[in-house]
């Protein structure tokens, strides 16, 4: 027995050590497979570039997102170049020769109303594929078979007023007594001019914290909520049809569709749902004479294959979001945003870049 032994010891002792390129290539390879692994099925890191989601989230976040909240998405497009956005320029960072179908591991909830969520941009070339397509963050406000409605601004989802994100932003119109409103003020408020109607009118973006404040100062001689009127046609506005006359503040009702679900074909619900049924579920719907064909067979109804969402930006009347492009497939959904891990305010000096009190903040 302590001749075998002996004979293994000697043996592993005269194994030949790595060099120390070969060292660092082993820990770069393991590196890149577990950071991939984390990535892939954990988490992701994300950056906001938009004022979309402010006051909840800020120009300059850098958020957690947590993917296996919802499950984590299984690759769609599985050979492209790791940690790179899907297009520098003009060149593409992927191959989209080899497809695998969607599909999503089990997870620890769905999507609910009021989660912040980052999901691939439904409306970015229909050439590419689904997890290639821009990453856009938003609020969810409507779940699949839900009913929508917005009524001056308020959300409704079947029938009862949606809560608002504690920090949603919405426009004023603002009247002043003709002088310059000093900007610096206008800075440390926070506040942003959307549009100058007259020399004393303009509609602004005002944070709720900012309001109070801002309503105070002697130049400002009238406030009032600015919104489009019910009824009030937006052809901007999803489903871009004069059939439904709506726009970003009356909008609805609308909805949502679910798998499973089926609705009957008609001119007003193929103007609501044709984009899904050809765009996100692969049909060709055409339309002859008074009926409908899906896929070259008449059809009077439309049964879905997957789950559709509704987001909308905190920052209502600067955010490109559903009620531009509609619905938001359930196969679009990358994952929960969980919290901000730096924020850097770019129109700050050196000293004062960083947003101290975002850092490690819990997303709401």
């Amino acid at each position: 027995m302590k001749w075998n032994l002996h004979f293994k010891r000697k043996q592993a002792e005269n194994k030949p050590k790595k060099s120390k390129t070969r060292e660092w290539a082993d820990a770069l390879l393991f590196a890149v497979v577990a950071s991939t692994i984390i990535r892939g099925l954990l988490f992701s890191a994300y950056a906001i570039p938009s004022a979309s989601m402010e006051g909840s989230l800020l120009t300059g976040d850098y958020l957690f997102v947590s993917k296996f909240n919802y499950g984590p998405r299984m690759p769609i497009t599985p050979i492209s170049l790791p940690f790179l956005e899907p297009t520098i320029g003009s060149v593409k960072t992927y191959w989209n020769g080899l497809q695998f179908p969607y599909y999503r591991l089990p997870g620890l909830s769905h999507p609910k109303k009021g989660d912040v969520i980052v999901f691939n941009l439904p409306s970015d070339s229909i050439n590419k594929p689904v997890d290639m397509k821009t990453s856009y963050i938003k609020r969810c406000q409507a779940e699949p078979g839900d009913v929508l409605t917005i009524v001056n601004t308020q959300v409704y989802i079947n029938g009862k007023a949606a809560p608002n994100a504690p920090k949603a932003q919405t426009s004023y119109l603002v009247t002043t007594d003709g002088q310059q409103i000093n900007p610096q003020v206008m800075h440390d408020l926070h506040i942003e001019i959307y549009q100058q109607l007259t020399d004393n009118d303009f509609i602004m973006i005002i944070p709720v914290d900012s309001y109070k404040e801002f309503k105070s100062y002697s130049i400002i001689k009238n406030i009032k909520p600015y919104m489009d009127p019910a009824g009030q046609f937006d052809a901007g506005i999803f489903p871009h049809n004069a059939l439904y006359k709506w726009n970003n503040d009356n909008f609805g009702p609308l909805t949502l569709p679910k798998k499973g679900w089926k609705v009957k074909l008609n001119d007003s619900t193929v103007a609501l749902y044709s984009r899904a049924i050809q765009n996100y579920e692969g049909n060709k719907l055409s339309h002859v004479g008074k009926a409908y064909y899906i896929n070259g067979t008449k059809a009077d109804t439309y049964t879905f294959k997957q789950n559709y969402y509704w987001m909308m930006g905190d920052n209502r009347h600067n955010s490109e979001d559903s009620r531009v492009w509609g619905y938001v497939p359930e196969e679009n959904i990358v994952g929960k945003a969980m919290i901000t891990w730096m924020s850097i305010d770019s129109t700050e000096n050196l000293f004062n870049k960083v947003r101290w009190n975002r850092i490690l903040k819990k997303i709401e």
